[in-house]
């Protein structure tokens, strides 16, 4: 590392441009919160949507479940978004402080882009499953092959989950 002293003017006014655009990276901080913060309101209404439905035909169970799993998948994908934006602030602009304050959040503990991008692989991971199983419920199984199709499926999931979790 050189000291100032050692750089020409040209370069040291270069590379402090340079080192400054790293703040485009707020762009995608903001949107990545406002995305994560409208599919937390979307996921919520999914909800509230499939609460008014059952109230309206009791005996409509599928339709509930399958709205309660979209809400699940909406909000997923809102946390990744939330992982993402905190994840490259800290990583481009500067540690968020305020949340190093309670000890018990380990949400932040992210040293390089590997680490992020790990993280937000387990979440996308769990949305994909989350999303299965939504198109699972709405599938209509006619014979024993179908059933066990179905079954295969499930333990390749869990083994795959079994497998992140061990790594």
């Amino acid at each position: 590392m050189k000291k100032k002293e050692d750089q020409s003017k040209l370069e040291y006014l270069f590379e402090g441009g340079l080192w400054a655009t790293r703040y485009v990276i707020i762009l995608a901080v903001i949107f990545s919160i406002i995305a994560a913060i409208t599919l937390f309101i979307y996921g919520s209404y999914e909800v509230i949507h499939s609460i008014q439905g059952i109230l309206k035909n009791p005996e409509n169970h599928s339709t509930l479940v399958s709205g309660i799993i979209s809400a699940v998948d909406l909000y997923l994908i809102g946390v990744v978004l939330m992982i993402f934006g905190f994840g490259i602030y800290e990583l481009f602009i500067s540690r968020i402080d305020i949340a190093r304050e309670n000890e018990e959040v380990s949400i932040l503990e992210i040293k390089n882009l590997d680490e992020l991008k790990n993280k937000i692989i387990k979440v996308i991971i769990m949305v994909l499953i989350v999303s299965f199983f939504q198109r699972v419920l709405k599938m209509d199984y006619g014979t024993p092959l179908q059933m066990l199709y179905f079954a295969l499926s499930i333990f390749s999931l869990s083994f795959g989950v079994y497998l992140i979790k061990k790594h």
